[in-house]
């Protein structure tokens, strides 16, 4: 048998695309021929995976898992809404998120980690899931919430399966209420994040530069008004407030009644548990948001097939 050395590994698995251990077994089946190890992979349909890394992944699935006080969410993309019903992939996307979970939010970190019941790392899984399912697929990112004493929260919207969806949140509240209080509040507000889309948690989180851009909107409105400058000021820093007050978690109105701004919601659930509840963090998932989706011409692309 050939000495298979782990640069002979590495070099195939970089052409291939395929995972490390299905480029060892390659190597040894072909007695460490580089290039009729490449041929073994294609014809097991396992070199795949390089030729779709170049497409566009926006669909997939959010997983959310809370274990006692920490709670993570994951975003794992396919290229088309089909592949989130296989089974394989919803599967993975579990997995990867219970290891989130115990492992943090670093996607290197996670996608380096031993995958359970396996000889491979999860990127060795991912690889393999690339060519058996036959669609490009990405860890994208993860997210971790965590509170020192309380509960972790979650929902999922447009829910594929347990725990698996289209939008993913997560909600930590700090408290030594019951647990039971804690539930329900979370739950509640964690349903509102998913609605709301809240920016941040209170109006001193938001995004300097998204300030700024909403002082500059405000501006030209109000240099149309004709009002003198003292009131123009005024005037912008009233749209900045509003824009501030909107954005932000603390402040916006709670989506289920109407009318109570969730601070004030909070503040009713701690005075009838009789001890402060604080909101510590949130995270909010959706799939898909911030990736460019290509534009497809679908007459163009029958023109093509048909050769014309």
């Amino acid at each position: 048998m050939a000495d298979i050395t782990a640069a002979m590994v590495k070099d195939l698995r970089d052409r291939t695309g395929a995972g490390m251990m299905d480029c060892k077994k390659a190597l040894n089946e072909t007695a460490g021929d580089t290039e009729a190890a490449v041929d073994w992979l294609r014809t097991k349909g396992l070199a795949a995976a390089a030729k779709k890394a170049g497409r566009t992944a926006a669909e997939g699935l959010i997983g959310v898992t809370v274990a006692g006080t920490r709670g993570a969410v994951v975003e794992v993309n396919s290229e088309t809404d089909f592949v989130a019903k296989n089974e394989t992939f919803q599967g993975f996307v579990r997995t990867v998120t219970q290891m989130a979970a115990e492992l943090g939010s670093d996607v290197a970190t996670l996608l380096a980690a031993s995958y359970p019941e396996s000889d491979g790392s999860v990127h060795d899984k991912l690889t393999h899931n690339i060519a058996t399912i036959g669609e490009h697929q990405n860890l994208r990112r993860a997210a971790i919430v965590e509170v020192t004493q309380g509960v972790v929260t979650s929902y999922v919207h447009n829910a594929a399966a347990s725990g698996l969806g289209k939008i993913g949140v997560l909600v930590g509240l700090e408290s030594s209420a019951p647990a039971e209080i804690l539930e329900s509040l979370g739950k509640q507000l964690a349903m509102h994040v998913a609605a709301a889309n809240p920016l941040a948690l209170d109006e001193t989180g938001l995004d300097p530069v998204l300030v700024e851009r909403e002082r500059a909107i405000a501006r030209e409105k109000a240099a149309v008004s004709g009002k003198p400058a003292e009131i123009i000021e005024k005037m912008i820093e009233g749209g900045v407030r509003k824009f501030a007050q909107e954005n932000a978690l603390m402040t916006q109105v709670l989506v289920t009644d109407g009318k109570s701004k969730v601070a004030d919601v909070v503040a009713a659930a701690a005075k009838a548990a009789g001890v402060p509840i604080a909101v510590k963090a949130f995270v909010r998932i959706q799939l898909g948001e911030g990736i460019e989706k290509e534009e497809k011409d679908f007459a163009a692309e029958v023109a093509a097939a048909a050769g014309l």
